[in-house]
C-alpha cells in the first residue's frame, strides 16, 4: 500500500500488524561516473519492490531524498543536512508516525553516513515513546541485510560495498543504466593500508575507527573497484537484498510489541 497515493481515512483503517517503510536516501557524488542521485535510486527501487511483494504487509511512505553527507561536500554536487539535523529530521518524521498510531516502523536505509544519526534517532524515540505508544522502529540498511552477497561472496570480486564502487556501480547498471558513465570510470587514489582501517572496506573490522572527510581517502570520489561493476552482477545484488528485505519484513510484521518488563512478575 501506497501511503502517498492514499487518503488519511484509507490509512487510519490498515491493519495493527502493517509494517510503515520510510526510504532513507541521499543526494551526494558518486564519483566521475554514477549519478549523484544514486543512493536515493537504488533505495527507492527497492522500496518499491518490497511492497510490491508484500502490499498487504507494507504501507510505503516516500523516500527521503536527502541524507547525511557532509563528508562529501568538498566535490561538490551534494546536498546533505548535518548529523544532528538529520537526527532531528528522523525522529520528527517518525514521530508523525507513531502519533498517528503506528506501532511497526522500519526505516530503509541507502546511504552509509545515514546510519549513525538514525541510530540515534532511535535512542531518542525510544526514550520518547517507549512507556507510552510502545512502537518498534527498525533501521534496516539493505547492503547489510543483504548478507554475504554484499561481503565479496562470487560473483563480486572485491570484499564489500562501500562508495560508487564495483557493488554500487553494478547495481546502477542493472537498474539505471541510463545513469551510469563506464567511459569515466577511474580508480581513485586511497590511503596505504595500515591493518586496521578499511579505507577501501579491505581490511577486517578491529575495534578501531577513524573517520575522515572523502577528499581525504579517495582522489575522484570513489571507492573500491568500480572498473569491476556489470549488470549481471547489479541483478544478483538486487535480488538477494530484496530477498533479504521480505524475509525481514514477514517476520517483523510478527514481532510481539514491547512491553515493561519490570511490571511482570518473576518466573521461579
Amino acid at each position: 500500500m501506497l501511503f502517498y497515493a492514499s487518503t488519511y481515512q484509507t490509512i487510519q483503517q490498515v491493519k495493527t500488524d502493517t509494517v510503515v517503510v520510510l526510504p532513507l536516501g541521499a543526494i551526494e557524488q558518486h564519483g566521475p561516473h554514477l549519478s549523484v542521485s544514486t543512493d536515493t535510486d537504488i533505495v527507492t527501487r527497492m522500496a518499491q519492490e518490497v511492497e510490491k511483494a508484500l502490499p498487504d504487509t507494507v504501507l510505503l511512505c516516500p523516500t527521503l531524498p536527502v541524507g547525511s553527507s557532509h563528508h562529501h561536500l568538498s566535490f561538490g554536487g551534494t546536498l546533505s543536512l548535518a548529523p544532528e539535523l538529520y537526527t532531528q529530521v528522523v525522529t520528527n518524521l517518525v514521530e508523525s508516525l507513531v502519533m498517528s498510531g503506528h506501532q511497526r516502523i522500519v526505516l530503509l536505509n541507502g546511504h552509509g553516513g545515514n546510519i549513525t544519526p538514525v541510530k540515534q534517532a532511535l535512542a531518542v524515540l525510544s526514550k520518547q515513546f517507549d512507556a507510552s505508544h510502545q512502537p518498534t522502529i527498525a533501521l534496516a540498511t539493505y547492503w547489510e541485510v543483504g548478507g554475504k552477497a554484499f561481503a565479496g561472496s562470487a560473483p563480486m570480486e572485491s570484499p564489500a560495498l562501500s562508495h560508487a564502487c564495483e557493488y554500487e556501480t553494478s547495481l546502477m547498471l542493472h537498474l539505471f543504466p541510463e545513469k551510469v558513465w563506464m567511459d569515466r570510470v577511474e580508480r581513485a587514489q586511497r590511503p596505504e593500508r595500515n591493518g586496521y582501517i578499511g579505507w577501501e572496506d579491505d581490511e577486517p573490522y578491529r575495534g578501531v575507527t577513524v573517520f575522515k572527510q572523502t577528499a581525504f581517502i579517495s582522489s575522484n570520489g570513489s571507492s573500491g573497484e568500480p572498473q569491476l561493476g556489470t549488470a549481471k552482477k547489479g541483478k544478483h545484488l538486487f535480488d538477494q537484498a530484496l530477498a533479504g528485505l521480505i524475509q525481514f519484513l514477514e517476520s517483523f510484521k510478527n514481532w510481539p510489541l514491547s512491553e515493561n518488563l519490570t511490571t511482570k512478575p518473576c518466573v521461579k
